[in-house]
């Protein structure tokens, strides 16, 4: 019970606060909606990066879609984050170690996609990743918007079979030694310019920065995922 109250409560408080982008108008017009989780609010296999081995697809974009912004808006934007990243990398899948839940946390940023037109409230499943790319998919414009780059550009850095920019959308890839499931939150932006001048390798806190002072209205879709062999559903093990 705690455990969902924290949840809840945290979902709360980062609906004004996670990207750090002022509100200049009613956040209530935006209704986000995550396609194909589970009852549970549990992402599916098939969109984590790093899928139970059970799973034989993985890193599929989920399908998103969202209501129509307010007057005025002339494009959107879409940031997928994890909110419950380890802060010390060096306990991540460590043998005999378990990552608690009060462990201190930082966020990433797993989707980065701006520019996205004023005509579309949807992406279909797929659209920004259709499996998983060694070294990373490109950046730049799609005709649904102008991908940045995501977390898993620093974090495979140092792997040279995978290092690359990775552009658009990469999935979960929780520690399977965390005791906290990891919350990802996808956060609609309906803006009041149709694009954010935003060119080259560009990332979610550059997104976010842009964003100030354009935007109409935002809005929250929850899921959850973990890889935790004690909190995972049975079917998935």
């Amino acid at each position: 019970m705690m455990r969902h109250l924290r949840i809840l409560t945290a979902v709360t408080i980062l609906n004004g606060m996670i990207c750090g982008a002022s509100v200049h108008a009613d956040t209530g017009h935006l209704h986000v909606k995550i396609g194909g989780l589970a009852p549970d609010g549990r992402l599916p296999d098939q969109a984590a990066f790093c899928p139970p081995p059970s799973s034989t697809v993985k890193n599929i974009s989920p399908a998103i879609e969202w209501s129509a912004g307010p007057d005025g808006t002339q494009s959107y934007a879409l940031l997928m984050i994890d909110i419950d990243v380890p802060k010390d990398f060096s306990q991540i899948n460590k043998a005999g170690t378990i990552i608690t839940e009060e462990s201190p946390r930082i966020t990433v940023h797993h989707w980065v996609l701006v520019d996205i037109p004023a005509a579309i409230t949807s992406l279909a499943s797929g659209v920004e990743s259709d499996g998983l790319v060694p070294h990373g998919k490109p950046i730049g414009e799609t005709d649904h918007g102008r991908r940045g780059f995501n977390v898993f550009t620093s974090f495979l850095s140092t792997h040279p079979d995978m290092a690359g920019t990775y552009g658009g959308y990469d999935g979960p890839c929780p520690p399977v030694n965390d005791e906290q499931p990891h919350r990802y939150i996808v956060r609609i932006f309906a803006l009041d310019v149709p694009t954010l001048g935003l060119h080259g390798a560009f990332d979610g806190p550059t997104a976010e920065n842009a964003m100030q002072g354009h935007i109409l209205a935002q809005s929250d879709a929850l899921a959850t995922y973990t890889l935790n062999p004690r909190l995972m559903p049975k079917a998935t093990q």
